[in-house]
């Protein structure tokens, strides 16, 4: 656990007062054990590091202790299995907004109802998803020009995702609906090997999110072309947004936590309040400027929405294909 001086946790504490909807689950429902905390990724990856920050941040607001628990495998199905299935006592948590929630139960059959299964607490961030081509030597400087040569060459350009199903393989087939193109789909195991391929000329595009650009982008060996997001981000600010090219893709890859669908309004105003909490606290503010991302917050209906409004999106795209 974590402590904080007394004025920070009072500088918190204010801080969380001016957001909607805190501080109403005062005195009604608590957690009377460990609460666990599941992570559909392996420890160390994104999703882990996200759900072991805001669990450290939120700490001093929640009496009890918060155990991560990694459940990695079939892009974060295994773990939004185990969830759903829960019972919805509060006690069990998911860090979701990922590929299991809004892209791979747009591909294939999943053993839950990403809109019926859960109930969403609040958004914790919200991860913009960069095109990228390669920086030094690459054939493209611009989204346009890479569109042009994919209407030039219909299915030759090729695209690298983490995976087939995922978000970062469903952002080119969105793409590929609203521009009237086709790709090449290259599929690989995590955005580090699509990275590599770009480096070493394998692939035309790639997807990446904020947190792996890291330097490449600084030495010119990646460029991003343009973002996935309503809005550009503030770690790359000079990169445009598909919308500004004209083409209404929007796939950020969203974090945060939901339960099972039965639990009670007072156990998501509960976590919902502390977690916001959490939010304004230095560990998570610092953990933000690492991103250099701005703040990913939305309550557990907008979560929901934006999770929903995605998918949609996705499923969509499929049927076009």
């Amino acid at each position: 656990m974590t402590h904080l001086p007394r004025r920070a946790l009072l500088g918190a504490s204010l801080a969380t007062l001016a957001a909607p909807r805190l501080l109403h689950a005062q005195g009604g429902w608590q957690p009377t054990r460990p609460i666990q905390l599941i992570a559909g990724f392996a420890p160390g990856g994104g999703s882990d590091i996200i759900a072991r920050t805001i669990a450290e941040a939120a700490a001093p607001f929640i009496p009890q202790p918060m155990v991560v628990v990694n459940r990695p495998g079939a892009g974060g199905g295994l773990a939004a299995e185990q969830v759903a299935r829960a019972a919805p006592d509060g006690h069990t948590l998911l860090l979701a907004g990922g590929s299991e929630s809004t892209s791979i139960p747009a591909h294939r059959e999943v053993p839950y109802d990403p809109k019926r299964s859960f109930r969403a607490v609040i958004r914790l961030t919200r991860h913009p998803h960069f095109i990228c081509v390669r920086g030094k030597g690459g054939r493209f400087e611009t989204m346009q020009q890479a569109i042009a040569a994919a209407r030039a060459e219909p299915g030759r350009l090729t695209h690298g995702s983490a995976g087939v199903g995922t978000l970062s393989h469903s952002l080119f087939m969105m793409l590929e609906r609203r521009a009237n193109v086709e790709f090449l789909h290259v599929p690989y195991t995590g955005g580090g090997p699509v990275a590599q391929a770009l480096l070493a000329g394998q692939i035309d595009l790639g997807v990446q999110a904020s947190d792996e650009l890291g330097g490449l982008v600084a030495s010119g060996d990646i460029k991003p072309i343009a973002v996935a997001s309503a809005e550009r981000a503030k770690s790359q600010p000079d990169v445009p947004t598909l919308k500004e090219l004209g083409w209404d893709v929007v796939a950020d890859n969203q974090k945060g936590w939901v339960g099972p669908a039965g639990m009670t309004d007072e156990m998501v105003a509960y976590y919902h309040d502390r977690f916001r909490q959490g939010m304004a606290t230095p560990t998570w503010q610092r953990f933000l400027e690492r991103l250099g991302e701005a703040d990913g917050y939305a309550n557990g209906p907008d979560f929901q929405q934006a999770m929903d409004t995605l998918l949609d999106d996705v499923r969509a795209a499929l049927r076009r294909s």
